[in-house]
C-alpha cells in the first residue's frame, strides 16, 4: 500500500508534509515522497512561469497515479490539494483528509473516503485500510 501525503506547500507547508511522512515511515507505512529538492514555496506568482507550473503539476499527479492512498492535509485551503483529491478519486484511489480545524467547504468532505482530525486517527485509519 503506497501512500502519498499532499498539502499546501507555501508558508511552511512542506515541513507539515514532511512531519506526517516521517511519522508514517516510523509506523512502517510505504510513503511515496513527492516533494522535490527544489523549493517552490517562495514563488508568489506562477503567471509568467507556465512551463514550470506544468512541470510541477505533472510531477505531483504522477505520484498520485503511483499511490494507492492519498492523505490530504487540509488545515488551510489549497488549489493544488483540491485538484489532487479530485484527481485521486477519478482514478479510484482512497482519499483520507486530515484537518485539525473545522472544514468550511463541502468539497474535500464529498471527495474523501475517510476524515481524520489528528495523526493518531490517521494511523488507526491506515491500519484499518491495510487489513
Amino acid at each position: 500500500m503506497k501512500i502519498v501525503v499532499c498539502g499546501a506547500i507555501a508558508n511552511k507547508g512542506v515541513s507539515k508534509i514532511r512531519k506526517v511522512q516521517s511519522l508514517l515511515k516510523e509506523k512502517d507505512f510505504h510513503v511515496v515522497d513527492q516533494i522535490s529538492d527544489e523549493d517552490y514555496s517562495k514563488i508568489k506568482d506562477f503567471e509568467d512561469k507556465k512551463n514550470l507550473a506544468e512541470e510541477i503539476v505533472k510531477h505531483d499527479l504522477d505520484f498520485i497515479k503511483e499511490s494507492d492512498i492519498v492523505v490530504a492535509l487540509i488545515d488551510r485551503p489549497s488549489f493544488g490539494v483540491a485538484i489532487e483529491i479530485y484527481f485521486a478519486k477519478t482514478l479510484g484511489k482512497k482519499v483520507i483528509i486530515m484537518s485539525k480545524r473545522k472544514v468550511p467547504s463541502p468539497w474535500p468532505i464529498a471527495f474523501s473516503d475517510r476524515i481524520v482530525h489528528d495523526e493518531e486517527q490517521l494511523i488507526l485509519t491506515l491500519r484499518e485500510l491495510q487489513s
